[in-house]
């Protein structure tokens, strides 16, 4: 909750709302277009592993392999499964950094906007007092 707070407290012009989607649109700035990002685990293996809702994003299919490997080598997983937790805990961060970036984009263009507007603004002052 702090987190939130403190980022939309200071300039709430300017602060992206992390609880809705992006106000601009996702291509802007993209000639040649994204790379589209996709969900490799299907609905009904995070079921059927009991995923949370919180691990149920881009890297839910490496958690998948991780659990696996966690029932198929039970008492000595930890030694086993080093592998699967590390390439699980590198998609997390790089989905961390992700999510970072496109934040930092919303709010880069929020403040583009807010110049634009406030610079239109004093272009119509300046064009009705010609004094």
């Amino acid at each position: 909750m702090g987190s939130r707070l403190s980022v939309s407290f200071e300039d709430t012009e300017v602060s992206p709302r992390t609880d809705r989607p992006p106000t601009f649109d996702p291509l802007y700035g993209f000639p040649k277009g994204r790379k589209p990002r996709e969900m490799k685990a299907t609905w009904e293996e995070m079921d059927h592993w009991k995923l949370e809702l919180g691990d149920r994003d881009y890297c839910a299919h490496l958690l998948i392999n991780l659990k696996k490997c966690q029932r198929q080598h039970m008492p000595f997983a930890h030694y086993y499964c080093v592998d699967d937790y590390h390439a699980w805990q590198n998609c997390e961060y790089d989905d961390y950094i992700l999510r970072m970036k496109e934040f930092e984009r919303e709010r880069r263009l929020l403040k583009r906007a807010l110049r634009k507007k406030n610079l239109r603004k004093e272009n119509n002052n300046n064009e009705k007092d010609p004094a």
